[in-house]
């Protein structure tokens, strides 16, 4: 293995002795010009202090793949990596009438920028770095050989920067390997069944991370009448009616992901024609329902990232602050409201003070009754608290 050595700035040394995974390139003494992807070691004084790939396309020039010297970073490598993350899934979630979960979750399980999601039998790579590139073939090898009944892979468009949090998700899949993949792939989450548009639907298809906070709205939804705002392919919405909700009005600006809502709902057995779907921006449909003294005793917010890159964290802040607002406008006394934030840059102190002053300006009490994160198949390791980007929080209006 050709290994090219750099220095770090003194005193980063202790950052990834104690397990960060990131080195930006401004921490590199003297960056180098070599390929994408380039096995280079971090060294301190000239010590060995970890090993990782290079990309010189990224503001994090350097992510690391092991504090170990003596491991090489191999076909081998990958293989351990890939088989490790398989039985911490199989040991930690309940997959009972489940076909689909995380099953590499980048930093998480020590593949840093890498993403693999397997919906019933077919797995989709999403790779967040150019670097990842030249390991693309030893990644789909070590799926193939370490992953029971994969039926294929298809591969998602990586993404070359990263001083944004997150790409728009919309970059068109191919295979990479095995069974061709069907438009459309019908997969079990607790039983439920979801249409999942692994070729073309944001990120690799479905939000597998909102699992047991889809599973916990079923048990909350019945009897109540729900509003889920950015409802996407509708996750929340059956799992509501699947509930016993008495009517669940599901909104996204998206009309495929709207048309796809009202086919999951068909494929669970579940009148469509009994509730309501709409093509819309949230924003003027919550604002046309106040206007209308329309209420809810459940509302669902689920909104995409607001804060994609530093700069924007206060106006994200900002935003969730105003979105929950609004929201509780239309909340019954006694409703519950479930909010959740994706953005990594938020912190669920930052989120919760956004939700208080919500409350507060809306002159609601709320009381917290369900806190939740990332499910086990998005591991956070602690040295990477960046990792920890999922808050889901249910309020009561007391």
């Amino acid at each position: 293995m050709n290994v090219v050595k750099l220095e770090l700035a003194r005193g980063l040394g202790r950052h990834l002795r104690a397990g960060h995974p990131w080195v930006f390139r401004k921490a590199l003494e003297h960056p180098p010009r070599i390929p994408a992807g380039s096995v280079v070691d971090l060294t301190e004084n000239g010590k060995f202090v970890a090993r990782g790939y290079y990309d010189p396309h990224s503001a994090i020039a350097v992510r690391v793949l092991t504090r170990d010297s003596r491991e090489t970073v191999d076909s081998r490598f990958i293989t351990q990596r890939v088989q490790r993350s398989l039985a911490a899934r199989t040991a930690l979630i309940d997959l009972k009438d489940t076909d689909s979960y995380r099953l590499i979750h980048g930093e998480g399980d020590g593949l840093p920028g890498v993403v693999v999601d397997l919906y019933a039998g077919w797995a989709v790579m999403k790779l967040y770095s150019a670097g990842l590139t030249p390991y693309r073939p030893l990644i789909v090898e070590a799926l193939k050989a370490g992953v029971p009944g994969l039926k294929g892979i298809i591969g998602r468009d990586e993404v070359g920067r990263d001083d944004v949090e997150e790409d728009d998700g919309r970059g068109t899949g191919r295979m990479l390997w095995g069974e061709e993949a069907p438009e459309l792939i019908p997969i079990r989450e607790r039983g439920a069944i979801f249409l999942v548009d692994a070729w073309r639907g944001q990120k690799t298809g479905f939000f597998l991370d909102q699992r047991e906070n889809r599973h916990l709205i079923r048990r909350l939804g019945q009897g109540r009448e729900v509003l889920n705002c950015f409802s996407f392919s509708g996750g929340f919405s059956v799992n509501a009616a699947l509930g016993g909700a008495k009517s669940v009005f599901s909104v996204d600006q998206d009309p495929e992901a709207i048309a796809l809502a009202r086919e999951n709902f068909t494929r669970n057995g579940l009148p469509a024609e009994k509730h309501d779907f709409l093509a819309a921006d949230v924003f003027t449909i919550i604002q046309s329902f106040k206007e209308e003294g329309r209420t809810f005793d459940l509302i669902i917010l689920d909104p995409p990232a607001f804060a994609k890159s530093q700069r924007a964290v206060e106006a994200a802040i900002d935003g969730y602050a105003s979105l929950n607002r609004q929201a509780l406008a239309l909340l019954r006394p006694g409703g519950l409201l479930a909010t959740a934030s994706c953005s990594a840059r938020v912190n669920g102190d930052m989120f919760m003070g956004a939700v208080r002053e919500a409350g507060f300006k809306a002159g609601v009490d709320l009381a917290l009754v369900e806190e939740r994160y990332q499910p086990p198949d998005h591991p956070v390791r602690l040295q990477f608290p960046e990792g920890k980007y999922l808050k889901f929080y249910v309020m009561q209006a007391v």
